[in-house]
C-alpha cells in the first residue's frame, strides 16, 4: 500500500546488548515511524525487555505497558490500540454492530487480545465480563451475552449452544485440528464451534476473519503513526515560561536565580527533535545535531533577524538583552516560532569589568551561570586544538633542525611489517609539491627532502598559543629554555581563546567536512622562502577535527520566558569576524520554518533572530560581508541598538572608562550632547540600508 519497511533479520544468537543497540538505532531514527519485533524469540533473550524498549509512539504492535496501561483509563488514550482487539472492534463498528448498553464477554485474558479487547469494549459502554479457563461457570456467562470474544487459544472450547440466538461472536482463535481427509492433515479451526454459526447472528470466520483484520489494523497504525510525526514536527510548540515581575528590578543574578527553566528534554520535545538529535550536557543545556538541517531540508526558512548597534561605549550597550527580548517578545507575547542565536561568552571577560553576556533583566539566555561559564566546553575545546597546533609546529622545527633527511622521513612513514604507507593527510603535502607518487619507495632523495622539510623560519612562526582566562602576563613569553631543546627559545605570547582562528572556523564552517577543510587551510607560520605552512603540511588536521567535533554542534538553551535559544561560537569582531556560528542559524531557520508544500504566510512563518557583535561598522558588516557570503543566507530585518550613554559619548562627551564612575553628564539630562551623538547613528541607519 506504499509503506516503505526494512525487514532486518537477525542471528538467533544475538545477545541482549547488541538487540537494544539495534533497537536504540530504529528508535532514533525519525524516519520510522513504527517497530515490531517478531514474537516468539530465542529463549535466552528477554522478550518483556524487547517489547518495552519500543518508543511508544513507534510501538504500532500496541504492546508497549504505556499503550496498553492507557486503554484503563478513559481520560487518556494510548498512542497505538493493539492490532488484533482493534481489529476487532472494527469488525463491529463497519457492520453497525451496537455496543453500547449491551452484555459483552470475553473469554482469553492474554495481554495481547483479551484483556485490551475487554478494556476497548468498557470504554465503548459495553458491560463486559472477562472469562478465561479458570473461570467457574463459563457457560453460564457466555450464554447472557450479546457479543462474544473469544481469544483463548483451546480448539472449539465454546460450544455452539452456548450461544444465545442473534449473538454476535467474533472468533480470534486459529488452531491446527488434525483431520485426514485434508492434503495437509489438519484443518483449521477457531475457538468456537463453527457451527455456531447457525445460532449467531453475525460471526467471523476461520480463517478469513480476525487475521486479516490484524494485518489491517497494523498498517492503519503506522500510517496514524506517520502522520502524527508530520503533524507534531510541522511546527514548534510554544510554552512560555511565565515572568514573575518585581519592582524595583533585583539584579540580574537574583532574577535568573528565581526562575525554574523547562527541563531541556522538554525544550527539544517542544522543538520536534528525536532522541538521536540531542545530546543533553545536565538538566537545562544540550547539543543540537546538524542531522536536523538535513530532514528539514525541503522545509523553508523562518524569517531571519539580525540586531547590531550603534558605536558601543567599552561597557556595551545592550545588543544581547535586545537579541534576548525581541525572541522573547516574538515567542511569549505574539506566539511565534522564535529562536535566537547568540555567541558563546568568553570567560575573558565575565571575570573581567565587562562581565557575563547571557542578556541582562528580564531578557536572559538561563541559566546564566552555565552560559557564562564553561557551558558544554566548545572554548576548551578550541583551547586544547589551538595549543595542539602550536606545540606541533614548535615541534616540527625543533626535528627538522636536528635530524637528517633519512630520520625525519623514517618518522613519517615508518615501516610497519616492511612496507611504507602515506598517510591520507600526507598526500595533499606531495600534491602541493607536485610529487605525483602513490608510495613512500618510489620518492627520489630530492623529493624526500621537499617532503620532509617544511623549513620553517622561526622568526615568522605565527601561531600564538591561548587560554580563555584575561592573564596580562602571558601576552609576550619566552618558550624553549629547557636544556633538552637545545637553545631553541623564542618570544612568542597568548592570546585570549576566543581570538584563536579554530573559533573563527567553528563559526563559518557550514559542516564537519567543511570545518576540517578550512583548519587544514589554515596558515600556521612562513616558510624560509616565503611559502605559507598549513595545518595540512603540519600534518594535524584531523587531529584537529577529532578534538572539534563535538564543538561543531550548536548549544541548546533558552530564555528565561522558554524561548529557545542557540549558544555557539563567539569570535571576536575586531579581529574576526564577531558573529555566532552559521550552522546555529540554519538549524533554527529551518526548526521555525514552514514545511515543505505549505504556502508561507506572515502567520505560519517563524523568526530567528541572531547577533552581529560589536558595533554596525564592524560586527554588521562582517555579517553580510563574511558571514551571510559564507552562509547564502539573506537577513529579512535588520535592528539597531542604541542607548543614550552612547549616543552622548559619540556627541562629545567625556570617555567612559570601565571600572571608572560615569560622568555627571551621563546621569544627568544633557541634550546638546545627545543631539550630536545622533550622527553616529544616522550613519549607522546609512551602512545597514546599505
Amino acid at each position: 500500500i506504499g509503506i516503505d519497511f526494512e525487514h532486518i533479520q537477525l542471528d538467533e544468537t544475538i545477545q541482549q546488548a547488541e538487540l537494544d543497540a539495534r533497537l536504540d538505532q530504529v528508535n532514533n531514527d525519525p524516519s520510522v515511524h513504527g517497530i515490531i519485533v517478531q514474537l516468539p524469540v530465542p529463549d535466552h533473550l528477554n522478550t518483556k525487555h524487547i517489547v518495552h524498549s519500543i518508543l511508544p509512539e513507534k510501538d504500532v504492535d500496541g504492546f508497549h505497558a504505556e499503550n496498553i496501561g492507557h486503554l484503563s483509563k478513559r481520560a487518556t488514550e494510548p498512542h497505538f490500540y493493539s492490532c488484533t482487539p482493534l481489529g476487532c472492534i472494527e469488525i463491529l463498528k463497519r457492520y453497525n454492530i451496537p455496543i453500547a448498553g449491551k452484555n459483552a464477554v470475553v473469554v482469553g485474558r492474554s495481554d495481547i487480545v483479551g484483556s485490551p479487547v475487554a478494556m476497548m469494549l468498557t470504554n465503548l459502554d459495553a458491560t463486559v465480563t472477562l472469562c478465561h479457563s479458570r473461570t467457574a461457570d463459563i457457560e453460564d456467562k457466555v450464554r447472557n451475552a450479546d457479543i462474544v470474544v473469544v481469544a483463548i487459544g483451546k480448539p472449539e472450547f465454546v460450544k455452539a449452544d452456548w450461544i444465545k440466538p442473534g449473538a454476535v461472536v467474533v472468533d480470534v482463535g486459529m488452531n491446527a485440528k488434525d483431520d485426514p481427509t485434508k492434503k495437509a492433515g489438519y484443518r483449521w479451526v477457531g475457538d468456537v464451534e463453527a457451527s455456531a454459526m447457525e445460532r449467531a447472528s453475525f460471526m467471523t470466520p476461520v480463517p478469513g476473519g480476525v487475521g486479516p483484520m490484524t494485518v489491517a489494523m497494523l498498517l492503519r497504525n503506522v500510517v496514524t503513526s506517520a502522520k502524527r510525526f508530520f503533524e507534531e514536527s510541522a511546527r514548534i510548540k510554544i510554552v512560555p515560561n511565565k515572568l514573575h515581575l518585581l519592582d524595583p528590578v533585583p539584579s540580574d543574578i537574583e532574577i535568573a536565580s528565581a526562575q525554574t527553566p523547562k527541563l531541556i528534554a522538554q525544550v527539544a520535545s517542544e522543538l520536534n527533535l528525536s532522541h538521536a538529535e540531542f545530546e543533553p550536557y545536565g538538566k537545562h543545556t544540550a547539543k543540537v545535531t546538524l542531522d536536523v538541517i538535513d530532514r528539514l531540508s525541503a522545509n523553508s526558512n523562518g524569517r531571519y533577524i539580525v540586531v547590531t548597534g550603534i558605536s558601543p561605549t567599552p561597557l556595551g550597550e545592550g545588543k544581547s538583552t535586545v537579541t534576548i527580548g525581541l525572541s522573547q517578545a516574538l515567542y511569549a507575547h505574539r506566539a511565534k516560532p522564535t529562536f535566537a542565536c547568540v555567541r558563546q561568552p568568553s570567560q575573558g571577560p565575565t571575570f573581567g569589568i565587562k562581565g557575563g553576556a547571557a542578556g541582562g533583566g528580564y531578557s536572559q539566555v538561563t541559566p546564566m551561570t552555565s552560559m557564562n561559564l564553561h557551558l558544554t566546553g566548545d572554548i576548551h575545546a578550541i583551547t586544547a586544538a589551538n595549543n595542539l597546533v602550536a606545540a606541533a609546529v614548535d615541534a616540527r622545527f625543533f626535528h627538522e633542525s636536528t635530524q637528517t633527511d633519512a630520520q625525519l622521513f623514517n618518522r613519517l612513514c615508518p615501516k610497519k611489517k616492511g612496507v611504507r604507507r602515506f598517510a591520507d593527510i600526507m598526500h595533499r603535502r606531495l600534491q602541493k609539491l607536485g610529487i605525483d607518487k602513490a608510495t613512500p619507495e618510489e620518492l627520489t632523495p630530492e623529493e624526500v627532502s621537499r617532503f620532509v622539510r617544511l623549513g620553517i623560519d622561526q622568526d615568522n612562526i605565527t601561531w600564538r598559543r591561548v587560554m580563555d582566562t584575561n592573564d596580562r602576563f602571558l601576552r609576550e613569553i619566552t618558550i624553549g629554555q629547557a636544556a633538552t631543546e637545545r637553545g631553541m627559545d623564542r618570544q612568542t605570547g597568548f592570546d585570549i581563546t576566543v581570538a584563536s582562528e579554530i573559533m573563527a572556523v567553528l563559526a563559518l564552517a557550514t559542516s564537519l567536512a567543511d570545518m576540517r577543510e578550512r583548519l587544514g587551510r589554515m596558515v600556521v607560520a612562513m616558510s624560509k622562502q616565503g611559502e605559507p605552512i598549513t595545518c595540512d603540511d603540519i600534518g594535524i588536521t584531523g587531529a584537529l577535527a577529532v578534538l572539534m567535533k563535538d564543538a561543531i554542534n550548536p548549544t541548546l538553551m533558552q530564555t528565561l520566558e522558554g524561548s529557545p535559544v542557540f549558544v555557539h561560537a563567539g569570535p571576536f569582531a575586531n579581529i574576526a569576524h564577531g558573529n555566532s556560528s552559521i550552522v546555529a542559524d540554519r538549524i533554527a531557520l529551518k526548526l521555525v520554518g514552514v514545511p515543505a508544500g505549505e504556502p508561507i504566510t506572515p502567520e505560519n512563518s517563524g523568526y530567528v533572530v541572531t547577533e552581529a557583535g560589536f558595533g554596525a561598522d564592524i560586527g554588521f558588516e562582517k555579517f553580510v560581508n563574511i558571514k551571510c557570503r559564507a552562509s547564502g543566507l539573506v537577513p529579512d530585518a535588520a535592528v539597531i541598538v542604541a542607548t543614550v550613554r552612547a549616543l552622548k559619548m559619540h556627541g562629545g562627551g567625556p570617555a567612559v572608562v570601565p571600572g571608572k564612575p560615569l560622568a555627571d553628564e551621563y546621569t544627568q539630562e544633557n541634550l546638546d550632547l545627545l543631539e550630536k551623538g545622533f550622527a553616529n547613528l544616522r550613519r549607522h541607519i546609512e551602512n545597514v540600508s546599505k
